[in-house]
């Protein structure tokens, strides 16, 4: 029996990692490194550290000149990314993001990029509320007739008419990063924004935040596949500690590198959470189901930080990537 012949993923990489370049020196950077494509930011809570949106959308010039220097450098603008909240119950931050994600829009219809990803955003748990309240559990009752206001006043309506707006411009693909603290946070959530909004909501599927709530990373990539909603895929890590999950549970991650020590969970660089076999998997799953965009490196690493965890993290993918498509031919 002849084995398919798996399809090569170009890697890319999330820009904010290099929020302290300019952009001719990040596009350096990243060319030296063989990678593909890049995932870059528009606002929300990574920023806009290279894309001047506004800039962009009022200067067609600009605009070609902006994408001109990623074309010199062999890289394409795969994604926009806006992470924000535009269900916060503050209006003005809700009307600052919601706002964000038109402009990003209208800025990926112009250069043709087909997929912007964001979060889903947390409302209030009542229409009086000022800030967020993530609900995961129905119980007590009240928190079940809080969760299911959200979805029915704010979650749904809010992202029936950004998915319209979307359309209007051609952007058929909305990747929603499955995070926690967000109504979208695992599969389930997102599978039930998407059957009530439309086709133009899937997923960025993004390892890291799949690990520490005990998903299986490659399980969740294949149902995605299935459904035809797997838009992107952000290439990060989760290191699991033992001792601090059996002693505290997975509900106390750790972001910097002073919380370490006592963290059940905590961000790394692709392989250094979990081993190549694992990452080989996830990837393979990805090549298996005919994945059509980029593997984005993400680094939030509080150990490998900045340029260095990209770096490594690179390393790991390719080297993966390359196996997997030895193995194929």
């Amino acid at each position: 029996m002849t084995k398919a012949r798996l399809r090569r993923i170009p890697i890319g990489v999330f820009d904010p990692v290099y929020a302290d370049l300019s952009l001719d020196e990040m596009l350096e950077k990243v060319s030296a490194l063989g990678l593909e494509a890049m995932e870059i930011a528009t606002g929300g809570y990574p920023g806009s550290p290279h894309c001047p949106v506004e800039e962009l959308l009022g200067d067609a010039g600009k605009l070609k000149a902006w994408k001109k220097k990623f074309d010199a450098h062999g890289l394409r603008v795969a994604t926009l990314s806006c992470h924000g909240n535009p269900l916060h119950p503050d209006p003005d931050i809700a009307n600052r993001d919601a706002e964000t994600f038109r402009r990003t829009v209208l800025l990926a219809e112009r250069l043709g990029v087909e997929v912007i990803v964001g979060f889903s955003g947390c409302p209030g748990a009542s229409a009086s509320d000022k800030s967020p309240s993530w609900i995961a559990y129905r119980w007590p009752p009240e928190y079940a007739a809080a969760l299911d206001w959200q979805w029915k006043e704010r979650v749904t309506p809010y992202w029936k008419k950004a998915a319209a707006f979307a359309r209007q411009h051609g952007i058929h693909k909305i990747a929603l990063e499955m995070h926690p603290n967000f109504a979208v946070y695992n599969l389930k959530t997102l599978l039930r924004l998407r059957e009530a909004v439309g086709e133009e909501i899937g997923a960025n599927s993004d390892p890291s935040h799949l690990f520490w709530q005990q998903c299986d990373p490659v399980q969740v990539v294949r149902r995605l596949a299935k459904e035809g909603a797997l838009f992107h895929a952000h290439m990060k890590d989760t290191a699991l500690e033992k001792e601090n999950v059996e002693r505290y549970g997975v509900l106390n991650f750790g972001f910097v590198a002073g919380e370490l020590a006592e963290a059940s969970d905590y961000f790394r660089a692709m392989g250094y959470g979990h081993g190549a076999e694992t990452w080989k998997a996830i990837l393979r799953a990805h090549m298996e189901a005919g994945y059509e965009g980029i593997v984005s490196i993400e680094n939030e690493d509080a150990q490998l930080e900045g340029a260095v965890g990209v770096e490594r993290a690179a390393f790991v993918l390719k080297n993966i990537r390359d196996e997997l498509l030895d193995e194929s031919n």
